[in-house]
């Protein structure tokens, strides 16, 4: 048997087959449907944008997903246990991310701004991202870690407050020249 390393998402690219839903009782995929769905109609008034904004509701309080409609989400988003998921309004998740249960992204009370997601971001059960944070592509966050500073393109975070234990890309990758 061989060990090998599974390529990287792209970063910038979103798969859009990862929000596809798979059948029909697919909470978090039939919430991102709805997510997207609602801002093809933006601000347009019209029937079908209240029925999305009910399928909405209804598949958040199924999935028990807290992501207001309006929140910038990047193609490929994806949660496959989405219980207890809260992202503020201001966040930005980019193309790819992965967010699992319990994940909070957050602001600070003494500090204004919201968690930016780099692309390819892997955020693991129970972490805290708060405040006005940037967190590099391809990062994974721990479980449970609680992310209060920026994090670097790669970067493996664990713990509260989250340190940096590694990183994700290749060696030659992480120079600085």
């Amino acid at each position: 048997m061989t060990d090998q390393i599974e390529p990287l998402k792209s970063a910038t690219v979103p798969d859009w087959s990862r929000e596809q839903p798979v059948r029909w009782f697919d909470p978090s995929r039939q919430f991102l449907a709805m997510h997207r769905k609602l801002e093809r109609y933006g601000a347009r008034k019209s029937f079908g944008r209240k029925w999305a904004q009910v399928r909405l509701r209804f598949w958040g309080i199924i999935g028990q997903i807290d992501i207001p409609a309006g929140t910038q989400i990047g193609g490929g988003l994806l949660m496959p246990h989405p219980n207890g998921i809260v992202v503020h309004p201001d966040s930005i998740i980019g193309p790819n991310c992965l967010l699992m249960q319990q994940v909070t992204l957050g602001v600070h009370g003494a500090k204004s701004g919201a968690p930016r997601l780099g692309g390819h971001v892997d955020v693991s059960a129970g972490a805290k991202i708060i405040g006005p944070v940037t967190i590099g592509d391809h990062a994974l966050i721990g479980a449970n870690a609680v992310v209060t500073k920026d994090v670097p393109a790669g970067a493996i975070m664990v713990g509260i407050p989250a340190r940096q234990i590694g990183s994700r890309l290749p060696e030659e990758a992480t120079h600085v020249f």
